[in-house]
């Protein structure tokens, strides 16, 4: 029998909850509650395709031309997505990661990830996911153990489902108060407010025939400074909350209409948080700058609710 693509295969549970994560780039392949799934994600013999579940450092999103300039360099990333001339998604997509510790509903895994062509630092990260009472919760952290700042910026590309064909019908409520416009590389343009245009969801509404690719910011925190996306079914009796902490300024939603596989599009909705927008290697934008020793933590998870 041969190896899965994605490597080992850790399963968690606790109650009706059962995650499933890979070693290749400590990818969530699954997730379900009481047999039914919340993520719209991969088979156990499949490839990773969409960046599903996968986890974005040491950037988020897109790099123009995968060019920039740090600490008085000039960088050059490898063009990981070359029909638009970007580097996209960080380093770690591809590698694999070791276990660190496991329990029934928690796993740790971690990576180093080593100085190479256009990042020439040196950071140990670490992916820990749990079940708990509420749900999945994700924490993912970077040490720069290097001797030299370095950039960073974190995100991971999970894609929910609320049991739709399609998102179409689905309810969509997203907490922001302004939109980032992109060019046709997926580059931001600017900042706009969500008042007055189809991006705004602080109301819950349909996705209907709308092409999200679209990264949202300023987004409305509950007590305990989550920010929450909520996927809700038509009858609005089900649902999932994406929340995301305080760390996660940026939430890129994405309604999968550009998918190389025709029959995934539209079938799930990316919830991407992220902790800067795209390009802000070199615009700067909210960009970390991890000086020696110095760690940085993105919170995020899963809040299924309602009946089954």
């Amino acid at each position: 029998m041969s190896p899965s693509p994605t490597g080992e295969q850790w399963e968690l549970r606790r109650g009706g909850q059962r995650a499933v994560v890979v070693q290749l780039g400590a990818a969530l392949r699954h997730y379900e509650v009481d047999g039914r799934p919340v993520l719209d994600g991969f088979a156990a013999d499949s490839r990773i395709a969409g960046g599903r579940g996968q986890l974005l450092v040491p950037w988020p999103n897109r790099v123009r031309d995968g060019r920039y300039e740090f600490d008085g360099a000039d960088l050059q990333l490898a063009l990981t997505e070359p029909e638009k001339h970007n580097a996209i998604h960080g380093l770690l997509r591809w590698t694999p990661w070791r276990l660190l510790a496991r329990s029934d509903d928690t796993v740790r895994l971690g990576t180093l990830l080593l100085p190479q062509p256009g990042y020439p630092f040196t950071l140990d990260v670490v992916a820990e996911y749990r079940l708990g009472p509420d749900g999945f919760e994700a924490n993912i952290s970077a040490t720069n153990v290097g001797d030299t700042p370095a950039p960073y910026g974190v995100g991971q590309h999970p894609y929910v489902t609320v049991g739709t064909d399609s998102v179409d019908s689905a309810l969509l409520t997203v907490p922001a108060q302004y939109w980032l416009p992109a060019d046709d590389r997926g580059l931001p343009t600017g900042r706009e407010p969500v008042d007055g245009t189809v991006y705004d969801f602080r109301t819950e509404r349909p996705i209907g025939d709308l092409r999200l690719d679209t990264a949202f910011t300023e987004l409305g925190r509950d007590a305990e400074g989550r920010a929450r996306v909520r996927l809700a079914h038509p009858s609005g009796s089900r649902g999932v909350d994406v929340w995301l902490g305080d760390s996660a300024r940026y939430v890129q939603v994405y309604t999968g209409d550009t998918l190389a596989e025709p029959d995934r599009r539209r079938r799930g909705v990316a919830v991407e948080a992220m902790s800067c927008p795209a390009d802000a290697f070199r615009s700067g934008t909210d960009l970390t700058v991890l000086e020696p020793g110095r760690g940085h933590v993105l919170r995020w998870g899963l809040s299924p609710w309602g009946a089954a």
